[in-house]
C-alpha cells in the first residue's frame, strides 16, 4: 500500500520525492510468457517503471464484445511481481503505429458518431469500454497495493482538437470509475498543442525526441508548478514499408536522456522494448508536413531501435543509457536476466498443399453483398484483411480505362481470371483498357489504418467507385475475409495440389524443430502476404521491405512438428523458395 502524489516540484511516494524512470513496453506486442524476461531486461537498464498503452480495438473488436481485457491485469500483475511502478494509457485513442489509433473501426466508421470530441454517442461507447476495461486497473492502483500510479486521459490529444469538455468529461468517467490515482496529460511541446491538450488540475506532461530544455520551458509557460516529465523520450522510431530502415545513433541518444536528467525531470523512454505487431495490427501514417499526403503502412517489427531490441536482446544504445541512468539509481542495477532459449538450427518449412484465393474466401469469408457501388471496409465489417470486389463490363463495348475512385490502400485486379495488375491510391487505373464484356475481379486489402492525424478513422477499400471510362460499373458484389476468421483454423479450407508457380492463395505446410526458441521466419521469393504458425499470427509480410524477416517467438513453437499457413496476396517470384526457420 502506498501514496503516489503530485507535488509542486516533484513526485511523492508517502510524502518523499520519487523520480519515475520509466520505459514503455506494450505487453499486446510481447508473448505473455515473455513479458516476465522483458520486464527484467528493463529492471536491468536502470528502470523503476514501465508504461504501456491499451488498444480498444484489439480487446473490443466488434460491437458487444469482449476479448482477454484480463490481459493487461496479468500484464500489471507481473510488473508488480518485478518490483516496478506501472503508467498505464488506456486511450481511448492510444496511436502507438496501431491500427485506426488503438480505435475500433465499428466506432469511426458509425455513421453520425465523432470520434475524440464530447459527441455523446462517442463518450457512451467510451464509457461502456471503460466499464470493460478499469476493473483491470482500479484494484491494481498503488493505494491498493498494486503497481500502478499514474493513468492517462487520452493522448497527445493537443495534436488533433482543442475539445476542452471532452478531456473533462474523459477525466470524470475514469474518476467516477475508481482511478484514484494521478491523472496526466501528455502533448508535444509546442503551445498550441498544449494549449489545445492539457488539462487544469492535470498534470501536463511533453513528448520529445530532442532539445528538452526548451520543451520544458514551453512546458513552465503553460505550468508554472509540478513535476516535469518527458512522458514519451522517442530514444528510436518506427520503418514504413517500401521506407529505409531508421536507427538514431546510441551515442545521440544517450546524451539526449542525459540531457532530460540533469533538468530534473523525470522520464518514460518510448520505447524501451518495442515488440512486435503480430496478427496485422499493424497501423500507418499520411505523409506530408500535415499527415495528408501518400499512405505509409507500418512495418510489422515494431522494433523501434530500442534498447532491448525486438528480439528481447541488449543493444549498444541499452548499455550507454544503462550507464547513464545508473548515476539515479538509488542502488546498484540488476543484472542481465537469463537470454531466452533460441532456435537451434535452421530449419525449412515443407510446403504440403495449397488452396485458391476464391475457395478461401468461400471457406472463411463473409456474407456477399451486392451494392450499386463499392462498400467500405468497415460496411462489411472487415476490421483487418480483405475484400473481394467483382464487376461486370457490359458489352460489346472498345478498350476504355479501368479505374477504382477513391482506392484505400492496394488492389490486385484479374481480368476473366487473368491478372491484369495491381492498382494503388496513388495509381488507381489499369495500365491496359478492358473491352466488354468483361468480368473484373479487385482484391483490396487494407495496409492498415492510419493511426495519426487528421484522416484517423478514414474508410478502407475502394470508397468511391469502378469506373469504365467516365462511366460507373453498377451491381457491385463484394465480400470479405477478416484476419480474425483464421483464429478458428482453416479445417474448413479445401486444400488441393500445390501450383508450383507461387500464385495467391493460401499455402500449408509442416516444419520439424529440434531445439525449440526464439526465431525469425525468411520467405524469399514471396511478395506480400501473412503466415501464422501453430495458428499464432506473425504478422504482415512484403518484399517492398525493409523488413526481412518476421520474429517468432519461442513459446509458439514446439519440438517436432509445427503448422505453417502462408497467406500469399500477390504472387511470389519466379524461383521462390519455402519459408525457412533460421536462429535468431
Amino acid at each position: 500500500m502506498g501514496e503516489f502524489t503530485v507535488g509542486e516540484s516533484d513526485f511523492l511516494l508517502d510524502g518523499r520525492p520519487v523520480r519515475l524512470l520509466s520505459g514503455a513496453l506494450h505487453y499486446f506486442r510481447v508473448h505473455e510468457a515473455q513479458w516476465w524476461h522483458r520486464l527484467a531486461m528493463l529492471r536491468a537498464l536502470g528502470l523503476n517503471c514501465v508504461e504501456t498503452y491499451v488498444p480498444w480495438n484489439l480487446h473490443q473488436p466488434r460491437p458487444g464484445t469482449s476479448r482477454d481485457v484480463g490481459q493487461a491485469g496479468r500484464f500489471l500483475d507481473a510488473v508488480r511481481e518485478a518490483g516496478m511502478w506501472a503508467i498505464v494509457r488506456p486511450g481511448p485513442y492510444i496511436c502507438a503505429e496501431w491500427e485506426n489509433g488503438g480505435l475500433p473501426v465499428w466506432v469511426t466508421g458509425e455513421p453520425g458518431t465523432r470520434a475524440r470530441t464530447h459527441d455523446e454517442r462517442f463518450l457512451g461507447h467510451v464509457r461502456n469500454w471503460f466499464r470493460d476495461l478499469l476493473p483491470e486497473i482500479v484494484p491494481r492502483q498503488i493505494d491498493r497495493g498494486g503497481p500502478v500510479i499514474m493513468v492517462q486521459v487520452e493522448n497527445e490529444y493537443g495534436s488533433y482538437g482543442s475539445d476542452a469538455d471532452y478531456l473533462e468529461r474523459l477525466a470524470g468517467i475514469l474518476r467516477a470509475e475508481g482511478v484514484t490515482v494521478p491523472l496526466f496529460t501528455s502533448d508535444g511541446p509546442e503551445d498550441h498543442m498544449l494549449t489545445g491538450g492539457s488539462l487544469p488540475g492535470v498534470l501536463a506532461t511533453v513528448n520529445l525526441g530532442s532539445h528538452a530544455r526548451v520543451a520544458f520551458e514551453t512546458l513552465r509557460r503553460h505550468r508554472a508548478k509540478g513535476p516535469l516529465m518527458c512522458m514519451e523520450f522517442w530514444c528510436g522510431w518506427f520503418d514504413h514499408w517500401g521506407g529505409d530502415h531508421v536507427v538514431r545513433d546510441p551515442r545521440d541518444a544517450a546524451g539526449r536522456l542525459r540531457e532530460i536528467l540533469r533538468c530534473g525531470a523525470s522520464v518514460n523512454l518510448y520505447m524501451a522494448h518495442g515488440g512486435t505487431s503480430f496478427a496485422g495490427w499493424a497501423g500507418a501514417n499520411r505523409d506530408g508536413e500535415l499527415h495528408e499526403g501518400a499512405l505509409q503502412p507500418d512495418v510489422t517489427s515494431y522494433d523501434y531501435d530500442a534498447p532491448v531490441d525486438e528480439y528481447g536482446r541488449p543493444t549498444e544504445k541499452f548499455w550507454r543509457f544503462r550507464e547513464v541512468l545508473a548515476a539515479h539509481s538509488l542502488g546498484p542495477l540488476r543484472e542481465l536476466p537469463p537470454p531466452p532459449a533460441r532456435l537451434a538450427s535452421a530449419v525449412d518449412v515443407e510446403l504440403m498443399d495449397w488452396a485458391s484465393m476464391g475457395d478461401v474466401l468461400e471457406a472463411l469469408g463473409g456474407e456477399e453483398t451486392v451494392t450499386p457501388l463499392p462498400p467500405s471496409f468497415e460496411e462489411l465489417g472487415v476490421t483487418r484483411g480483405l475484400v473481394r470486389y467483382e464487376v461486370h463490363v457490359p458489352g460489346p463495348r472498345r478498350p476504355f480505362p479501368l479505374t477504382a475512385r477513391g482506392l484505400r490502400d492496394l488492389a490486385v485486379v484479374y481480368v476473366d481470371g487473368a491478372r491484369a495488375g495491381v492498382l494503388t491510391e496513388g495509381e488507381p487505373g489499369l495500365k491496359e483498357p478492358v473491352a466488354g464484356p468483361a468480368r473484373v475481379e479487385l482484391w483490396v486489402e487494407s495496409l492498415g489504418r492510419v493511426n495519426y492525424g487528421p484522416r484517423l478513422g478514414e474508410a478502407k477499400g475502394i470508397t468511391g467507385g469502378i469506373l469504365h471510362e467516365r462511366q460507373y460499373l453498377h451491381g457491385v458484389r463484394a465480400r470479405g475475409l477478416d484476419l480474425d476468421a483464421f483464429d478458428d483454423g482453416v479445417e474448413a479450407v479445401p486444400f488441393g495440389a500445390l501450383p508450383g508457380d507461387g500464385s495467391a492463395g493460401l499455402y500449408r505446410g509442416t516444419v520439424t524443430v529440434r531445439g525449440a526458441g526464439d526465431a525469425r521466419l525468411g520467405l524469399p521469393g514471396w511478395t506480400r502476404g501473412f503466415v501464422w504458425i501453430n495458428g499464432f499470427g506473425l504478422g504482415r509480410y512484403w518484399s517492398a521491405g525493409p523488413q526481412r524477416f518476421l520474429y517468432v517467438p519461442g513459446p509458439v513453437l514446439r519440438e517436432g512438428g509445427n503448422e505453417v499457413w502462408v497467406l500469399e496476396l500477390e504472387e511470389a517470384a519466379p524461383g521462390f523458395s519455402s519459408p525457412r526457420l533460421l536462429p535468431v
